[in-house]
């Protein structure tokens, strides 16, 4: 039992950068994933053929792969970066191009007669977007952005390969000098289940104030502030 506890006590402390790398890459998810999926469903002419080219590589190609590339390759045309910042961003644009077809598919969720009242108010498209489609759409997109972030976490053990000193890194470092495989990987286990398990709340609460009522709350106070 002693064991285990030393061998948790070490990995916890891999954690912290596992949160940083999924953290951040999360937010670099949703910032690509809402740049490509609002390109795509407004048709936005160059625009939507970027966002078609980066989703179509990256939704096509292996993660670990593009970890690799980003990481070795891009120093040979003079952008060297830290192994931290090669996780963060490879991670991020793989899962912003997953982010994107969720981002596409709430955007065009949304009834056409809702477009044809905010033209019948003589509303831009820009107006409408902002102020009649991402509000219904938040409400379709909170569950899979839930998902997205477990995955993103679980795609962060593949950071280890680029010399990131978190829970899956230092894991092989116990193995190697112990050999204790089932245990440190069952310690490892629990770790991130139990940082899922926070994940999985906050998703479910995002939710809950994704409902109509509180987002018919939020446009309401919007309105009241302009």
């Amino acid at each position: 039992m002693q064991q285990t506890v030393e061998y948790f006590e070490y990995l916890i402390v891999g954690a912290k950068a596992t949160a940083l790398v999924g953290g951040v890459a999360y937010l670099l998810a949703i910032l690509f994933g809402f740049a490509a999926g609002i390109a795509r469903a407004e048709k936005i002419p160059v625009a939507r053929t970027v966002a078609f080219i980066y989703v179509e590589i990256f939704r096509g190609t292996s993660l670990i792969v593009q970890l690799f590339w980003i990481y070795y390759s891009l120093p040979l045309i003079g952008l060297s970066i830290s192994p931290l910042m090669a996780g963060c961003l490879g991670i991020g644009l793989n899962s912003g191009a997953f982010a994107s077809e969720i981002v596409r598919g709430a955007l065009l969720s949304v009834p056409v007669s809702q477009l044809e009242a905010a033209a019948a108010l003589d509303l831009s498209r820009g107006q409408t977007l902002w102020k009649i489609i991402i509000p219904q759409a938040v409400r379709e997109m909170a569950p899979p952005f839930g998902n997205l972030s477990i995955a993103i976490l679980k795609d962060t053990a593949l950071v280890s390969m680029i010399s990131i000193a978190d829970i899956a890194f230092r894991a092989q470092q116990l193995r190697t000098f112990t050999y204790d495989s089932a245990r440190i990987y069952g310690v490892s286990l629990v770790i991130y289940f139990g940082m899922a398990l926070v994940l999985l709340m906050i998703g479910r609460m995002a939710e809950f104030y994704a409902r109509p009522k509180y987002l018919r709350s939020w446009l309401l106070s919007r309105k009241a502030a302009q």
